[in-house]
């Protein structure tokens, strides 16, 4: 193992398959889509937000 693997806490292969599985038995195959599309909408409705606040400090 490396040191910086170990340091960090980067998940492995095995742990990414474990996290995936168990996702997906708490939400079901049909609820992650909903969800996905939720994360999307949302980080897409932040950035617009932080756009709009830059333009109002180029006006001041």
């Amino acid at each position: 193992m490396n040191a910086l693997t170990i340091f960090l806490g980067i998940p492995g292969g095995y742990q990414i398959v474990i996290v995936l599985v168990v996702v997906l038995l708490l939400f079901g195959g049909k609820k992650i889509p909903e969800l996905m599309k939720g994360l999307g909408s949302g980080i897409k409705e932040f950035k617009d937000a932080t756009k709009e606040d830059e333009k109002q400090e180029e006006t001041k």
